[in-house]
């Protein structure tokens, strides 16, 4: 049995929709929240949120977010017994979990020693060989020079992948389809591997073509129980980067959901793991799967998963990391229904989606049966680009895909947002194409889709209604609206109302 880890107060070292998120589950945990900010983000929906808020430093994410001394100095101010790491930044970072159990504090996810055998890409394929989880055919050693890469990548065959050990999100790596590309390719992701994560091993793969991309949640508490949560389909990606996820896949069957759930459960017992946390697999069209990698963390897509299971996955983080046993019994979980996420960032699809600046001038999020919207910005907030351009994050629930993906359609139309561009115009074009309809896709989705075959015009049709109505709507609410009414409401804090007089001034 595990010892249990009393806290009552958390401090989120995150910002944006997943810091917002999890205040939200501190609260109904019946826990505090002190919320973190940069000096861009000091007038962010996640800092007025919170119980209490404390600034780190300025915008530079290096400077802030990812700053462990400033981090751990606000959760000592604040009494803090907790910090969730949610995210990206510091989640998956070894050293930032042993400095919070340091400082006698609880780090709200696994343990520093799974968080650095599963950082470590190579290192993670020797345990999951040995675990009898299936991997890729590849190597289990780092490639050092390019003589290894030729013998290695002469005895897979080609096509081949070379991928940085401590690599994520696509960087340090390269598919290489012949031995004549293998030099600059082998160079090429040493160099990106080294500017990225600081360290140039890399190692091969066998490339598999067009494989889904499948994922499955897992939950690991303290007394020794780790369930599986079933699977999302990630396959609709760009550079490595999941663009829509759902739950459950149309290509996984219930045989292959258990066989996906015991090779998860399994990857996960075999490093000691505790928290939330996915495992990621690659599923070629004969329904063989692979291990591909796994996130120590809360995944983006999280919210999928649980309108499917009806799990609060961070409410349940939050139990774990206190010594709890999980709320939820493998025995009860058949997923209900569908959902879908649709990531809305700020880049523009029609222009190689480049990241996108600017004031958010106004949003309206949709509403109705089965739409969430997990957001993290509001009228009048800046985005700049010091942090990832997630804007929000919109999921829709219905009895099936055919009406969740209706319902999507539905809901991305009602999404209104001005100020900047944003990916919503794209998202509604994959809901009305017959291959997504049909649920065939795989990683090479966006390839085969693109947008270079959209007539001319076609983003001007999708997005001109949407902003001639939002700037309509500004124009009239700046016009009719009352004069400001300076009144703090109860238990308004000191730094809130110093917050919102700042606004005013604004």
């Amino acid at each position: 049995m595990g010892e249990t880890s009393e806290f009552t107060r958390v401090l989120i070292a995150n910002r944006g929709e997943i810091a917002l998120r999890i205040i939200r589950a501190c609260h109904e945990e019946g826990l505090e929240a002190v919320a973190v900010f940069s000096e861009a983000d000091r007038l962010s929906p996640h800092v007025r949120a919170a119980d209490l808020a404390v600034p780190i430093g300025p915008p530079a994410a290096i400077d802030s977010y990812l700053n462990i001394g400033a981090l751990l100095a606000a959760a000592r101010a604040t009494d803090c017994g907790a910090i969730h790491p949610g995210y990206g930044f510091l989640s998956e970072r070894a050293p930032f979990a042993e400095a919070v159990e340091r400082a006698g504090m609880v780090f709200v996810g696994p343990p520093a020693s799974a968080i650095r055998a599963m950082g470590d890409k190579i290192e993670a394929r020797r345990r999951m060989q040995a675990a009898g989880v299936p991997i890729v055919p590849g190597s289990t050693q780092p490639v050092d020079d390019l003589t290894q890469a030729r013998t290695q990548a002469a005895r897979i065959g080609f096509p081949v992948l070379l991928k940085a050990a401590a690599g994520g999100g696509g960087k340090g790596m390269r598919i290489v389809r012949d031995a004549a590309e293998l030099e600059s390719a082998f160079e090429a992701a040493r160099s990106e591997s080294l500017k990225a994560f600081g360290a140039d091993t890399i190692y091969l793969e066998k490339y598999l073509e067009r494989p889904r991309h499948i994922e499955v949640q897992v939950l690991a508490d303290t007394q020794g129980r780790v369930i599986a949560l079933g699977e999302r389909e990630c396959s609709v990606q760009r550079r490595y980067q999941k663009l829509i996820e759902e739950a459950p896949s149309v290509a996984v069957s219930p045989a292959l959901r258990r066989r996906l759930s015991e090779a998860a459960t399994a990857a996960a017992g075999s490093v000691g793991y505790v928290g939330a946390g996915t495992i990621e697999f690659l599923l070629t069209s004969s329904g063989v799967f692979y291990f591909l990698e796994m996130n120590t963390r809360i995944q983006v897509e999280h919210p999928v998963t649980e309108l499917v299971y009806g799990v609060d996955l961070v409410r349940e983080q939050l139990r774990i990391a206190a010594g709890k046993p999980m709320r939820v019994h493998a025995g009860t979980l058949n997923p209900r229904g569908h959902a879908i996420e649709c990531r809305i960032t700020a880049e523009d699809p029609f222009n190689d989606f480049l990241p996108a600046t600017g004031v958010v001038r106004y949003l309206q999020v949709p509403g109705g049966p089965g739409v969430r919207w997990d957001g993290g910005v509001e009228s009048g907030n800046a985005v700049t680009l010091f942090y990832d351009p997630l804007l929000g994050k919109l999921i829709v629930w219905a009895e099936t895909r055919e009406i969740a993906i209706r319902r999507m359609a539905r809901a991305l139309r009602e999404l209104v947002i001005v100020g900047l561009p944003t990916s919503q115009a794209f998202h509604l074009l994959v809901m009305d194409d017959p291959t997504f309809q049909q649920g065939e896709v795989d990683v090479t989705y966006m390839d085969r889709f693109g947008l270079g075959h959209l007539p001319r015009g076609t983003r001007e049709e999708l997005v001109r209604p949407l902003a001639v109505l939002a700037a309509l709507l500004a124009e009239e609410r700046r016009v009719t609206a009352a004069p400001p009414i300076a009144r703090a409401p109860d238990r308004l804090s000191a730094w809130e109302v110093e917050a919102r007089r700042e606004a005013l001034r604004e």
